[in-house]
């Protein structure tokens, strides 16, 4: 079996664990990686992720110095949130025809924010045969892509809903730290006015649900809150006490007119009990459906990205959406 060479682009947790999961699976060859830090650049990928079948590997300081010491075939990568930024780290990469997978958030439906970068960008991976698509849990399934695989047994809807409730606690530091862990909540009030924290995707998940359903949105609002702490909170990372901000409680909706047709309902803070994944499909038939405990977020991103692999390198060259590739499943069974 010709295995599929892969470079991992951004080496912080998710990036390190995506690292060590594409490095155990028999179809994928670890060939390199990438990280702009000072810190990691020329640091051996064994001291980072201690795998030994990684020996030999170090860290490159750009996608240029990877492509002087070898040829992947797919870079996954995990270094930012926005898509701007996003496309210019990974331009040399489908310059070469080389494909990518990301976690940025904005980058599940680019043309929302970005219509003429996406453009631009299509018709480079087009020319070049790359492929480019971004993967995640939320935004990327929960909220997204399994309510529209729902759709697919109804024959009409009206309208989704889709309530995610996750324990920050559970979560890696810079998540509680996003979220506003500790903070005063006029201080963090004004971070989410500006749009300088939270959570990044709630309106490229709805934009990605309309524009597959077939629902031309007029508008997309978004709100954004903190969730206070009625008790002392004690996490990994931080020490909260009450008054101060434990989480956030943002919410997106799109809007056909004066009617609502999708709405996101996402609750992310230290201690949050029952977390859970809900899904309502007003339709025929309706459908109701959730997940207990929620999907767990950093495990299920790492899982994501990896198992995006064979799907991406079957897709048509350009800058794909996640609804237009086959439908996701664990790859990890084949000998």
């Amino acid at each position: 079996m010709k295995k599929v060479k892969i470079a991992q682009f951004g080496l912080g947790p998710i990036g390190l664990e995506s690292l060590r999961l594409a490095a155990e699976q028999p179809e994928l060859e670890v060939v390199g990686a990438v990280d702009h830090d000072p810190a990691k650049i020329g640091r051996s990928l064994v001291e980072l992720t201690g795998l030994r079948s990684l020996d030999g590997l170090r860290v490159a300081a750009d996608l240029e110095e990877l492509f002087r010491e070898t040829e992947p075939e797919v870079i996954l990568h995990t270094a930012a949130s926005n898509a701007r930024t996003t496309l210019e780290q990974l331009r040399p990469a489908l310059e070469f025809g080389v494909s990518a997978a990301s976690t940025c958030e904005e980058l599940i439906f680019p043309a929302w924010k970005y219509p003429a970068l996406a453009k631009e960008y299509d018709a480079l991976c087009r020319h070049t045969k790359a492929r480019l698509v971004a993967v995640g849990v939320n935004p990327g399934f929960v909220m997204d892509l399994l309510p529209l695989c729902l759709t697919g047994v109804c024959r009409t809807v009206e309208r989704i809903e889709v309530e995610r409730v996750v324990d920050a606690a559970t979560r890696r530091q810079s998540l509680q730290a996003k979220i506003g862990s500790g903070q005063r909540p006029e201080d963090f009030a004004l971070q989410l006015q500006a749009g300088r924290a939270g959570h990044a995707g709630l309106q490229e998940s709805v934009a990605l649900i309309a524009h597959t359903v077939g629902w031309k949105l007029d508008s997309i609002e978004e709100s954004g809150e903190p969730v206070i702490a009625d008790r002392p909170i004690r996490t990994k990372f931080f020490n909260v006490a009450p008054g101060e901000v434990c989480g956030i409680h943002q919410r997106a909706t799109g809007l056909v007119g004066d009617t609502v047709r999708i709405t996101l309902d996402l609750q992310m803070y230290l201690g949050a009990e029952q977390p859970h994944d809900h899904m309502v499909i007003h339709g025929r038939p309706g459908l109701d459906v959730t997940v207990n405990g929620g999907v767990a977020g950093d495990d299920a991103t790492v899982a994501s990205l990896v198992n995006v692999v064979p799907r991406l390198l079957a897709a048509q060259p350009g800058l794909r959406l996640l609804n237009e590739l086959a439908v996701p499943s664990w790859t990890g069974g084949r000998d």
